[in-house]
């Protein structure tokens, strides 16, 4: 296989008798969207790839109809981290966006637009969206969610305005390539899933088409994956199905034991205690455990503005739920916030501007429900590793 880079965001590559051309783009940039229409009308390929899945392409070009999500079925299901990671994923995407004022992705339905223009097939080449961020979700422990979910906060909590400077470096390849190895250190379970594995699903699909010359659009910081791993699939050296990186991975039997074993070790310290000095440590122990893991996920409600009523229900729920794996606290404390703060049509009519800002987040009944959820769940976590010891420490009296 050759490789020619032609300038800083094209690649062409040989593969045999075909010719494929990687075009890497800012997804926020003019510039990006110029270059897209000026390589395919000068290339005239065979075919256009695109970073992007048909659901994603439906949300550009149809626009997000948020008045469909279901804040109770989303709680029930256990999908809140998910739908927050998308959120605040989003946000941030628009934030820069907005500086420049192009709407994210645009670059990709230039491409699309020119193809229909000059009658070229193209194809969706990137996984959906969902499957990525489940099997992301999935490889996470719940602290490296914590992590996370802290750090996409961060992107729209702060209050610092993008300097130029910082938005032109966001358009540049080697920027990217930066941020993406900084989240490999932070977090690599994350960069599996978003980078590694997706750089392979695009490789596989760029691949497999079947005309001579093809154009694809992808971000800058995937092009030299994508490279690397063309030119492996071309020597046979990796596999072109992409089964194992379509599926949902189910718990290992390590996930689905501890969960059940902090309840055992609770009861299996209490019982001791009652061996050793009767009714009146056991009661300190479990007075100890209600006060520690209710608290702090009553806090946690506190932090999220909760109502007085889901409160007092954080604080009595969480060392119940915490003691049961089929069900978490947030579960309870998110429906209850549901119920007695019903979102409202125009949370979400306004929720893609809402998630934009710290104080939209919380003025947004539809997110603030789901920070209710978080902020619980966080607190009784955080109050059961606490608790744990509390009352291992009641023993020794």
């Amino acid at each position: 296989m050759a490789e020619t880079n032609t300038s800083d965001t094209i690649s062409r590559l040989t593969l045999g008798s075909r010719e494929i051309i990687l075009l890497g783009t800012a997804h926020v940039s003019q510039d990006s969207i110029v270059e897209v229409d000026r390589v395919i009308r000068e290339e005239r390929p065979g075919r256009v790839c695109v970073e992007i899945d048909a659901g994603r392409y439906r949300s550009l070009t149809e626009g997000q109809n948020w008045s469909k999500l279901n804040i109770s079925q989303i709680i029930r299901q256990r999908k809140v981290f998910l739908l927050l990671s998308n959120l605040v994923l989003s946000s941030f995407q628009r934030r820069i966006g907005g500086k420049l004022g192009l709407k994210p992705g645009q670059e990709m339905l230039k491409a699309t637009e020119v193809a229909r223009e000059l009658e070229i097939p193209y194809s969706f080449s990137d996984r959906e969206v969902q499957i990525t961020l489940k099997r992301a979700w999935s490889k996470s422990s719940f602290w490296n969610k914590m992590k996370l979910l802290a750090t996409l906060f961060g992107t729209i909590f702060t209050q610092e305005d993008l300097s130029e400077e910082e938005i032109e470096k966001l358009k540049k390849k080697s920027a990217i390539q930066d941020m993406m190895e900084e989240l490999a250190k932070f977090l690599p379970s994350v960069k599996e899933v978003l980078i590694d594995e997706r750089d392979r699903y695009l490789a596989t699909n760029i691949f497999n088409t079947k005309e001579e010359k093809v154009v694809a659009v992808v971000g800058a910081g995937h092009v030299p994956g994508i490279v690397d791993l063309l030119q492996q699939l071309e020597e046979g050296k990796l596999p072109n199905d992409l089964k194992s990186i379509e599926e949902v991975p189910g718990k290992s039997n390590a996930a689905k034991v501890i969960p059940w074993l902090i309840p055992v070790i609770v009861v299996a310290i209490i019982a001791l205690g009652f061996l050793r000095s009767g009714w009146e440590t056991t009661l300190s122990m479990l007075w100890m455990w209600v006060l520690v893991n209710g608290s702090l996920s009553a806090l946690g409600a506190i932090i999220a503005l909760a109502h007085p009523v889901t409160i007092v229900f954080s604080f009595v729920a969480a060392p119940i739920t915490s003691m049961n794996p089929t069900i978490g606290v947030g579960i309870v404390t998110g429906l209850i916030e549901a119920y007695l703060r019903k979102p409202r049509v125009e949370d979400l009519e306004h929720l893609h501007e809402d998630i934009l800002s710290f104080r939209g987040f919380y003025k947004n009944r539809f997110t603030r429900i789901l920070l209710v959820f978080l902020f619980s769940t966080i607190g009784s976590a955080v109050g059961t590793f606490i608790g744990i010891p509390f009352l291992s420490s009641l023993l020794t009296k």
